[in-house]
């Protein structure tokens, strides 16, 4: 059992609002993916002779605004091991060790709210709602900083 120091997922999760997640923002470090998801059909399956179900996870999850990022770091095997297990989970007779790989498979590949932070990355406003309202979507996600909730008092009074 490892002793002492941070571990990978200790702490909270990044807050791409926070002012510390801004400066990371500035350098690039979120990365905004796409709402309509890839758009491409899905790559050849990398594993041995797949199920049906497996084939329908693996059309699903290609066709999310994560697989872009897949696509480009080149995990067509991670992806296909998570629907593998997934499939294997979704079973009424599925183990509870399977079904919590599958949880760490969601959180690595992105595909949970946790996984997103983690990975740093935040999915684009639909296109509807950046046309009909991009000033109202901006105020949703800012949240008031600690400069925005100070207040300038003149100098001489209130002492």
């Amino acid at each position: 059992m490892p002793r002492g120091g941070a571990r990978a997922v200790s702490g909270p999760a990044p807050d791409p609002t926070s002012l510390r997640s801004a400066k990371a923002m500035d350098r690039g470090g979120w990365r905004t993916l796409p709402a309509e998801g890839r758009g491409e059909p899905a790559p050849d399956w990398p594993l041995t002779t797949p199920s049906d179900r497996e084939l329908d996870l693996w059309g699903d999850l290609w066709a999310k605004p994560q697989a872009v990022a897949w696509e480009d770091m080149g995990q067509e095997l991670e992806v296909a091991l998570a629907c593998r297990t997934l499939a294997e989970a979704e079973r009424a007779d599925g183990r509870v060790d399977v079904k919590k790989m599958v949880r760490s498979y969601l959180d690595s590949l992105g595909l949970s709210v946790a996984g997103m932070n983690r990975n740093r990355w935040k999915v684009a406003p639909a296109v509807e709602e950046a046309d009909a309202a991009p000033a109202a979507v901006a105020e949703s996600v800012r949240r008031p900083s600690a400069r925005d909730r100070l207040k300038v008092v003149p100098s001489g009074e209130g002492a």
